[in-house]
């Protein structure tokens, strides 16, 4: 991918890490399989496509960049919901990894800021693939309150690009105004 966009659009200034997903696996009788396939997802990916992308920056000389990485409230607490357990995990992983790339850029005395966006209920297809075996309940997740959309999510992106070049915004948590946690 990132070999595509070198030769079309000669590289990236801004990166934006928008993949995420969840498998029903709780932390007792999950199975390793679905495990690796969020950690694959919402971890490993998102470190490549950052790694790359960095790299693209600093090889054109790009020292005003940015790095977002769409993360979910899921990075800051733990619902009591055994399905969401591991996926927690993953979405802590990315509120760490964001930090410590803040920290590494620092390190390397660059402009290239990181930052990430933390939204609570979105309605996508997010709970049909978590509840694959009873989409009724993943239609009522979305029903139950008004929820954030993607041009919600959108705004929120353009907002954290449209910010200074000496502020740096490490985290945004936005969540549907009814939403409980």
């Amino acid at each position: 991918m990132f070999s595509a966009i070198k030769t079309l659009h000669q590289g990236v200034d801004v990166c934006i890490n928008n993949a995420g997903l969840a498998r029903p696996e709780p932390l007792l009788s999950g199975k390793t399989e679905g495990w690796r396939t969020m950690i694959d997802v919402n971890v490993l990916a998102l470190s490549i496509c950052t790694r790359a992308a960095y790299q693209s920056m600093k090889e054109r000389n790009i020292d005003d960049g940015h790095i977002i990485n769409i993360n979910s409230m899921s990075g800051h607490r733990v619902l009591p919901t055994t399905v969401m357990h591991f996926y927690s995990a993953t979405k802590y992983a990315v509120t760490a990894l964001t930090e410590g790339l803040r920290q590494e850029l620092r390190e390397e005395r660059s402009h290239i800021r990181a930052t990430s966006i933390s939204p609570g209920l979105v309605e996508t297809g997010f709970a049909f693939k978590l509840l694959d075996n009873d989409p009724e309940k993943a239609a009522a997740t979305y029903e139950s309150i008004k929820c954030l959309k993607a041009e919600d999510i959108a705004s929120t992106v353009v907002y954290v690009l449209s910010a200074p070049p000496h502020v740096q915004i490490g985290d945004i948590q936005l969540r549907p105004t009814e939403q409980i946690s």
